[in-house]
């Protein structure tokens, strides 16, 4: 009988692999506390990716995007992609990762993202800067989340989002015990809550809604 290959980390699912370098990260602090920061980076990282794609079409100007400013916010409206400003993009932050000062530049990214982007306004977490967070982690976090795509039309198109978001959810929940309910709502309740109201003319982006709720919770708690 001839002998199954044996599973290698290359065959593990991207949300698994980015758990087990993420929570090696944490080190001691406090699941519910570094939910606050990976989860906000997680979607900094989507919403960098979408925008980086977009963004990469514009410079290059060819066919529909021909004479587009590739810094013209409403070119980023127009494919429903938020605009992330030059301060806040995930190159310009991947570069800072290692200086002291990592933790002001997110929370100043995630304001500034916030500024351009109306609907924003007021979810995206700024803790980043705390004393409590070690900024040797934050760096390479931001080093871990730099290799995977989570928010270009190919990811999108696989719900890589979707997937790793749930992951680390149903991760910190367990890692929290009976506390893990105030913060881990069950996709499929999310999906039909969302699905009910349609954002986007018909286009769910189950996702996106999900991280608003979560980080809202954040932001609030």
């Amino acid at each position: 009988m001839a002998k199954r290959p044996k599973k290698t980390s290359t065959d593990e699912p991207l949300e698994k692999k980015l758990w087990k370098a993420a929570d090696k990260l944490r080190k001691n602090m406090d699941a519910a506390e570094y939910k606050h920061v990976v989860l906000g980076l997680i979607f900094l990282k989507h919403i960098s990716d979408a925008f980086e794609e977009l963004h990469q079409k514009l410079v290059e100007g060819k066919g529909e995007y021909e004479g587009a400013d590739p810094e013209d916010k409403n070119e980023y409206t127009a494919e429903r992609v938020f605009y992330v400003p030059p301060s806040a993009r995930w190159k310009w932050l991947q570069g800072r990762a290692k200086l002291p000062t990592i933790g002001k530049d997110v929370d100043d990214a995630m304001l500034a993202i916030e500024k351009d982007n109306p609907s924003l306004r007021g979810v995206l977490p700024t803790v980043f800067a705390q004393e409590k967070f070690d900024k040797q982690s934050l760096g390479g976090l931001i080093d871990l989340f730099a290799s995977a795509a989570i928010g270009t039309k190919e990811a999108q198109s696989k719900d890589v989002l979707d997937r790793v978001y749930e992951y680390f959810l149903g991760q910190f929940a367990l890692a929290e015990g009976k506390k893990g309910g105030q913060f881990y709502t069950p996709t499929t309740v999310v999906r039909l809550l969302v699905e009910m109201l349609e954002p986007f003319e018909g286009r769910v982006l189950i996702l996106v809604a999900e991280v608003a709720e979560c980080l809202f919770r954040a932001r609030s708690s």
